[in-house]
């Protein structure tokens, strides 16, 4: 039973990790027709209608009349984190490329994990400071052809490094968040908030008409992104419930990896829609660095933990 327990679990977070892989290659095709809010818009708008029609199949619709102000107010501070990842994630895409953005985004678990030991006394061993120590060497390295770019002050390049350190910092604030607010409910019903409340406010700044105009391979690239937030986050939280979380988090850390050889294979099957980053052998070297020290740091949380 636990073996089967196991690979189970890891079959969930390599799902997740694909699926987040994959996503920026096809994120691409869109944002040359239709706007970032747009794009975050319709996935949030998907996954909500998705998740609401689970939970009410189970009766187990959130009620925000059950919870105390606080609570009301963590979880719009949530949205506002979760829709704010969203929308500089693509930002900062649009400015660089699916490698860059998916490796600069592994900063977001040690935001988290750095934040975890300020706000709740979490304590942090010596193979996790290993870990950051890999990233940070595995960042250097990547940007290694552009370190002088980055030095020489705010071009449109650093300004999408910068972006995508936001979108982390982003996402570990709405991972705090998470942590007190799954107390009050469970994570579908916070996802169901969550994805509601940003649809809702993300509702009066979109281009409906640009949905309109969108061609099939478009169309089918946006449905395919919208899938992949219902099927990753679902994989997911179906993985943490099953699996150590740390353990999940370590899987996940493949997606760059990922990322980078669908950039390889789309290049050459579609030269003519995507364009080769040419990263040279110490990028690569930098962007596995990346992944061995967000490996090691979440590895490092399962081993203190048992």
């Amino acid at each position: 039973m636990t073996s089967t327990r196991h690979w189970y679990g890891f079959g969930l977070s390599l799902l997740t990790a694909l699926m987040w892989g994959v996503l920026p290659v096809v994120l691409e095709l869109l944002l040359d027709v239709l706007d970032v809010v747009t794009i975050t818009w319709s996935r949030f708008m998907f996954s909500a209608a998705f998740v609401f029609l689970l939970l009410a199949r189970k009766g187990k619709l959130p009620d925000l009349r059950l919870f105390d102000n606080t609570t009301r107010l963590l979880a719009a501070v949530a949205v506002i984190a979760l829709m704010g990842n969203f929308l500089l994630y693509l930002m900062g895409l649009d400015m660089l490329d699916p490698e860059t953005t998916q490796v600069m985004i592994q900063l977001a678990p040690f935001i988290l994990l750095f934040g975890s030991v300020l706000l709740y006394g979490e304590r942090l061993g010596w193979l996790e400071w290993i870990g950051a120590f890999v990233l940070i060497i595995g960042l250097l390295l990547f940007f290694n052809e552009k370190l002088q770019i980055l030095a020489d002050g705010m071009s449109g390049y650093s300004l999408g490094v910068l972006i995508m350190v936001l979108a982390s910092v982003s996402w570990g604030v709405y991972g705090l968040l998470q942590k007190k607010l799954l107390r009050n409910m469970n994570s579908l019903q916070l996802t169901l908030l969550i994805y509601t409340g940003g649809a809702t406010a993300l509702f009066f700044f979109i281009s409906p008409q640009s949905l309109l105009h969108l061609n099939g391979l478009q169309a089918t690239a946006l449905l395919f992104c919208c899938v992949n937030m219902v099927l990753g986050y679902g994989a997911f939280t179906e993985a943490i419930h099953v699996w150590q979380a740390a353990r999940v988090s370590a899987v996940i850390a493949l997606a760059p990896v990922i990322t980078m050889i669908s950039m390889v294979v789309v290049v050459r099957l579609w030269p003519e829609i995507y364009t080769s980053s040419e990263l040279n052998v110490l990028s690569w070297v930098g962007a596995l660095l990346v992944v061995a020290g967000s490996m090691l740091a979440a590895l490092a949380k399962a081993r203190a933990r048992n």
